[in-house]
């Protein structure tokens, strides 16, 4: 009981003059050797003095986790820096121009298409959408190129204040279309491609006789007189007091020159296509037409009289 009692005062921190003080050697001799010199075991759950409470008795205070700030975020940006009801337009607005981005690709590959089932029912659907803005010239890419330039050219007669009548020189309108674009990132549709699809629609439309052949052929004539009268009174062909009562137009084709490694020789003359003169008003050219036509069966009728 001593030898228990002393060790149970050595572990409360007492000393041998019952004071408190850490234990000498005879207390420790005591603690951990009974009367018969046999260790004492441990009871369970007891620890000793270099346990977790530390080697001097004292706690040891774990140090908390500290929490990391999160890095501020910086300020939005395009659509979500935006209210939500305008994130819900600007989709909105982007689904609008993809669909109709997509139906402009659609209806200009139906229209350079071969025909097929679409364009045969669609077609006029087709060609309201495309022309004039979007028209395709796939000429370009034929296995045979372009190889001619051709200008289209015009000149007036005007009836002057004094009752004359005068004729203008020729004026290039091919030559004004090309110095309007020159130098222009961002030339007009009108100036790149009024005059050159007038005059490819007056060829396909008119014989070699310069006859048209059915509607479009008139059609195309009136179209060409007028882009003549905007012309001509653009560049004051009619003068102070002047007219235009009369238009005529011709056609000058070069060959382009082809490449030195070709070979190839072309002749570098201009050649020429002279149109019959045209009045102001399509109605004059088709009565003169009518009076022509009668002087021509007045003739036959004459001949065949003079035959009999």
């Amino acid at each position: 009981m001593d030898a228990y009692d002393k060790g149970s005062d050595a572990r409360q921190g007492l000393g041998r003059d019952g004071r408190e003080g850490p234990p000498g050697p005879d207390d420790a001799a005591e603690q951990t050797g009974g009367s018969d010199g046999t260790e004492e075991a441990s009871a369970p759950g007891e620890t000793g003095g270099t346990g977790e409470t530390g080697k001097t008795g004292e706690p040891v205070e774990v140090p908390e986790a500290r929490e990391v700030p999160e890095a501020p975020s910086g300020p939005r940006t395009g659509v979500a820096a935006l209210s939500p009801r305008y994130q819900v337009g600007a989709v909105a607005a982007l689904v609008a121009v993809a669909v109709a981005v997509c139906a402009h690709i659609g209806l200009v590959f139906l229209h350079v298409a071969p025909s097929n089932t679409l364009t045969k029912e669609h077609g006029s659907a087709v060609d309201e959408w495309v022309f004039p803005e979007f028209e395709q010239n796939w000429k370009l890419f034929a296995p045979n190129p372009l190889q001619q330039n051709v200008a289209v050219q015009v000149r007036a007669e005007v009836g002057t204040a004094d009752g004359g009548i005068r004729t203008t020189g020729w004026y290039d309108l091919s030559a004004e279309d090309g110095r309007a674009i020159d130098g222009n990132p961002l030339p007009s549709h009108t100036v790149q491609n009024e005059l050159r699809r007038a005059w490819d629609f007056f060829v396909s439309s008119h014989d070699s006789e310069d006859r048209p052949v059915g509607l479009r052929g008139s059609l195309s004539e009136t179209y060409l007189r007028r882009i003549a009268l905007l012309r001509l009174d653009r560049n004051g062909a009619a003068g102070p007091g002047g007219v235009v009562e009369r238009v005529q137009y011709r056609s000058r084709t070069t060959n382009v020159e082809p490449p030195p490694w070709s070979g190839e020789k072309v002749s570098d003359r201009p050649t020429y296509r002279e149109l019959p003169w045209w009045s102001v008003t399509p109605e004059r050219d088709d009565g003169n037409r009518d009076d022509g036509n009668r002087k021509d069966g007045a003739r036959k009728d004459a001949g065949e009289g003079g035959a009999a």
